[in-house]
């Protein structure tokens, strides 16, 4: 009833948080209120709210609200890329912080959406952030692309591996040492720590056991405090990953010797 005014203006935002009404109808998910809106020729459908600056899409990337995000994804004066000013974070880092598969679906079918754009807040990627929640399903997906960079680290020299290996997301680790081009001995900078040392020195037993299985992971690697995996293990008591550990370098070491 009221777009059938003439005299309404349908971009007015709110004074609090710059919230358009459609900006409201997708935060709470009003589907038919969105279609309604977006109908009309004059709605600005990239205006993004002042609070945390992100654009209607973000909003529907983030709830997780397929149809909406479908709607919009239709329209030609989207941009699929444009990210919030809070965080930086585009609707597919959104999607994929929160593990909304559907989401990442339909913005991954589009040829002009970017999988590797980090955020501004902590520069991390979606495959990043995929990896660091555990979303198996999200990383399967991101990793099907042949543009995704796996081993594109945040400034910290946190790969997606590190993440998944310090979260005990086993699932996401294995996914992740089954590609060749991952390199599984990339440290941090702060603490010049591998994966392999992360999980060892927190105790992640079944985590440590899946990263031994690729040949390739230095077992004797040192931090920067001249610790190695095993190190770190014994001076925290952590018995099981410190059995691992030494049953894999009598095995290497056999198999070496014959």
């Amino acid at each position: 009833m009221f777009l059938e005014r003439g005299d309404v203006n349908p971009n007015q935002a709110d004074t609090k948080g710059g919230q358009t009404p459609l900006l409201w109808a997708v935060m709470k998910g009003h589907e038919g209120v969105v279609k309604a809106l977006l109908e009309r020729e004059d709605v600005n459908s990239n205006q993004v709210s002042t609070k945390y600056g992100r654009t209607p899409l973000c909003w529907a990337a983030k709830k997780g609200n397929e149809g909406v995000v479908k709607m919009f994804l239709e329209r030609e004066d989207i941009n699929p890329n444009q990210a919030d000013t809070e965080s930086g974070r585009t609707p597919l880092s959104c999607a994929t912080k929160e593990g909304h598969e559907g989401v990442v679906k339909m913005l991954l079918e589009r040829e002009d959406v970017n999988p590797n754009q980090a955020d501004t807040e902590y520069s991390r990627t979606p495959l990043l952030w995929a990896s660091k929640e555990g979303h198996e399903g999200v990383v399967k997906m991101l990793l099907e692309r042949e543009d995704v960079n796996p081993n594109q680290a945040d400034p910290d020299g946190l790969t997606p591996l590190w993440w998944a290996a310090l979260s005990r997301n086993e699932g996401t680790v294995k996914m992740l040492l089954e590609r060749e081009d991952i390199n599984p001995n990339q440290a941090d900078t702060e603490y010049g720590r591998t994966p392999l040392s992360w999980a060892a020195g927190h105790g992640h037993a079944a985590v440590v056991k899946i990263l031994l299985e690729r040949q390739d992971v230095r077992t004797t690697a040192l931090d920067n405090k001249s610790q190695t995996p095993l190190s770190l293990a014994l001076s925290r008591g952590y018995d099981e990953v410190v059995k691992i550990l030494r049953d894999n370098t009598n095995s290497r070491t056999t198999h070496r010797g014959v």
